[in-house]
């Protein structure tokens, strides 16, 4: 893929520092790491509410962390070696057992609500919470009364006056 220069949009752009490393970094593959395992779905469950479900199969939430750090979310998970008491051979071991790491962008204002794990499913709730501050809000325009009277000013030349 190609390498896109964004050092002109950064003297004409402020604040939007981030979001040019984001697409940057798009074209970078993630140092060797498969961009399919664990499958997962991104779903806007509400106007200011979203929710990532991950596809686990057999990991405990002993095995699995997450962590948001600056804008970032991770989702870890880490399978722990199972002692064998006795003499199981497998014939076909098609669950995943490898290790993984997944990393999610998060948008300004974005936080974690809530995670659970049910099913073989890891559900991670997201809320966009927008302060009072940085919310749009109506701006009332006053009207000048209709009835009031106009007035004109102009000054008045002693040759006028007579």
């Amino acid at each position: 893929m190609r390498h896109v220069d964004f050092s002109p949009l950064y003297r004409s752009t402020v604040g939007f520092d981030r979001l040019f490393t984001m697409l940057d970094s798009l074209g970078q593959p993630d140092q060797g790491q498969s961009q399919s395992y664990p499958p997962y779905n991104i779903e806007r469950t509400g106007e200011n509410t979203y929710r990532i479900t991950m596809a686990v199969a057999g990991f405990d939430e002993k095995e699995l962390s997450i962590e948001s750090q600056a804008h970032v979310l991770t989702v870890k998970g880490e399978k722990s070696e199972e002692e064998r008491t006795g003499q199981t051979e497998f014939l076909y071991r098609g669950i995943a057992k490898r290790a993984f790491e997944r990393r999610f962008q998060l948008a300004d204002h974005v936080e974690v609500q809530a995670a659970s794990l049910k099913n073989g499913l890891l559900h991670i709730d997201l809320l966009r919470n927008i302060p009072e501050a940085m919310k749009p809000r109506r701006i009332a325009i006053a009207a000048e009364a209709i009835d009031a009277p106009k007035t004109i000013e102009a000054q008045v030349t002693p040759q006028q006056v007579n």
